[in-house]
């Protein structure tokens, strides 16, 4: 590894906690002039909160932070942008009404006592466009105008306008395709000649080996390694960052549940190149009655947009859906409820329950959503359907007027999983239904979804936890960089068989 006394940026034992929560635990990363360095982690490992920190959104409660060699303690975002710390988000943060060009110059625009100087400004940003970019744009078009890509660019371009030394890249290239990949990656290496430093967050894996030279890996909170990406083997960062090591997970670990049940091959939900450019990858997939499909990868595999595109929560571009051999075309999620599908989102909290209202109105939700506003459900059958699923699903709650928020995250998980149960549904998609639950409440979630398995229901599951995938799966879809990339099923289903899929990518 390099001299630590020549990083540009370094960042020793910081620490920070929130009510409840140790969101980073001594954490110590150094980023160097001319490098691209590669920040990676699963789901709450700790990379916003550092970079949130490292840009003064966030004062660190312990340890220390310095720039070219000196101590310094970074205020606010205007500060680090002051002292050459600039930041591009995954959601552009420019003004796409405003050309190209005053999104450039904006809030540094030249000016004389008469106004902005316009042709200046124009001029300006041309050689701006040409110099860093090395791209074709009409300064005047309105940014909107163009693609995601080139609005990422244009932000990068406006980050290093103000001489900035560190250029932070979040998520850069989710949203769009492989050609502007390309374009951003070429765009890039020309920065780092030039001495810049970049810290590149992504979760893409292929991207990760192709423009960075170092990775670093939190996992929890806290830090796990730090290598170069040529000495580090995808399967040892798949390891870091899941925290399973490869050596000590044999082959002989196999699927120990039952599989898919006798007489049990009749296809529900089928796909064909379902997919949609910029977010997930074509894809084929067949769902059958009585068993568990688990979707495995690492996080930003593309899980949670496949689950989405079933939903119809996300609309796909291209593709087919079929129904029981039929093709159907599902614009939304009503759709897919009329169906007869449910979905348990990631995020409970914010996508799956309404905190305010009781236990009742939330189970009821999604039927009464199904029945329409003209066929109103009656107070009192509401009232049955909540307290038969609390007693079948063994929610803790003093009343069915309980205000959900107000019930443990285990139980507001069997809530949520209790709306759809309502619908009468034949296809479940779960994705991280276990996360945030303590251990008893994990258990009794799983298996709950195996006795809906074993009734007929057909149930997507989606987990970051690999045992519990292993666990509970009928067949397993292996995801990696947006794409479908194996499929197995039976004994074939181990946590070492699902880590070589990944790190193979086919």
């Amino acid at each position: 590894m390099q001299d630590e006394s020549a990083a540009l940026l370094s960042m020793q034992n910081i620490s920070k906690y929130f009510p409840g929560v140790r969101a980073l635990s001594k954490i110590n990363f150094s980023l160097f002039p001319g490098e691209i360095h590669a920040l990676m982690g699963q789901y709450g490992a700790g990379k916003s909160t550092l970079i949130k920190i490292m840009t003064g959104v966030y004062q660190p409660d312990e340890g220390d932070m310095y720039f070219q060699g000196q101590k310094f303690h970074v205020e606010s975002p205007e500060h680090a942008q002051n002292m050459g710390i600039a930041t591009v988000y995954q959601e552009v943060n420019l003004c796409p009404n405003l050309t190209v060009a005053e999104n450039l110059l904006l809030g540094r625009e030249p000016r004389s006592f008469m106004g902005i100087r316009w042709k200046t400004l124009l001029s300006e940003s041309q050689r701006i466009i040409k110099e860093k970019l090395e791209l074709d744009l009409d300064p005047t078009r309105p940014l909107g105008s163009y693609s995601i890509a080139i609005q990422q660019m244009v932000a990068i371009a406006r980050a290093l306008c103000v001489r900035s030394t560190v250029l932070i890249l979040d998520e850069p290239t989710s949203s769009i395709d492989e050609t502007e990949v390309e374009r951003l990656f070429s765009i890039l290496r020309k920065l780092k000649q030039e001495g810049l430093a970049i810290l590149f967050i992504t979760h893409f894996i292929n991207q990760v080996y192709e423009i960075s030279d170092k990775i670093t890996v939190l996992r929890n909170g806290e830090y796990v390694g730090t290598a170069r990406t040529k000495d580090l083997p995808k399967i040892n960062l798949i390891s870091m960052m899941v925290g399973k090591n490869p050596e000590e997970i044999v082959d002989t670990e196999v699927h120990k549940n039952v599989k898919i049940n006798e007489g049990s091959q009749q296809e529900i939900l089928c796909t064909s190149g379902l997919g949609r450019n910029g977010y997930l990858k074509p894809l084929d997939l067949s769902l059958y009655k009585g068993e568990v499909l688990g979707l495995a990868g690492l996080l930003g595999s593309g899980r949670t947009e496949t689950a989405k595109l079933l939903f119809a929560a996300e609309r796909a571009m291209e593709g087919s859906v079929y129904w029981y051999g039929k093709q159907v075309y599902p614009q939304s999620p009503s759709d897919t409820i009329s169906l007869g599908m449910g979905f348990c989102p990631e995020d409970r909290k914010t996508e799956g329950l309404l905190g305010d209202l009781s236990v009742r109105e939330n189970i009821i939700l999604a039927l009464q959503a199904k029945r329409g506003i003209l066929n109103y459900l009656q107070r009192k059958n509401q009232e049955e359907i909540a307290n038969r699923l609390i007693a079948e699903l063994g929610i803790i709650t003093p009343g069915t007027e309980q205000p959900v928020k107000n019930l443990s995250g285990g139980n507001q998980q069997k809530v949520l999983l209790a709306r759809w149960l309502a619908t009468n549904p034949e296809v479940l998609i779960l994705d991280e239904p276990t996360r945030g639950i303590d251990v008893g409440a994990k258990g009794e979630i799983l298996q709950r979804i195996l006795s809906l398995r074993d009734t007929g229901f057909a149930i997507v599951f989606i987990s970051s936890e690999l045992e519990e995938v292993v666990a509970i799966s009928d067949r397993v879809a292996v995801f990696r960089d947006k794409k479908k990339v194996a499929e197995i099923q039976g004994d074939e289903i181990a946590e070492h068989t699902i880590m070589q899929l990944i790190a193979q990518g086919e």
